[in-house]
C-alpha cells in the first residue's frame, strides 16, 4: 500500500507545480495572435505556390526528355 500512496502523492504534487507554473504563463494579446496567424497563412501559401511552380517547371523539364521505347 505504501508505493501506491507514494504514486498518487507525487501525482497530486505534480500537479500542484503545474498549477503553480501555469499562473507564471505570459500569454500574448489576441491583436498579436492574429498578426502571427496571419503570417503563418502566407508564408504557407508562399510555399505551397513555390513547390507547386517547382512542380510545373520539372514536369516540363522531364517532357523534354525523349521516351526510351
Amino acid at each position: 500500500m505504501g508505493t501506491t500512496e507514494n504514486f498518487r502523492n507525487s501525482i497530486v504534487t505534480y500537479f500542484k507545480g503545474v498549477r503553480a507554473e501555469w499562473g507564471k504563463v505570459v500569454w500574448p494579446e489576441k491583436a498579436q495572435v492574429l498578426v502571427n496567424f496571419v503570417w503563418v497563412l502566407i508564408v504557407c501559401a508562399f510555399f505551397t505556390t513555390l513547390i507547386y511552380l517547382l512542380d510545373v517547371i520539372y514536369n516540363w523539364l522531364f517532357g523534354l526528355i525523349p521516351n526510351a521505347n
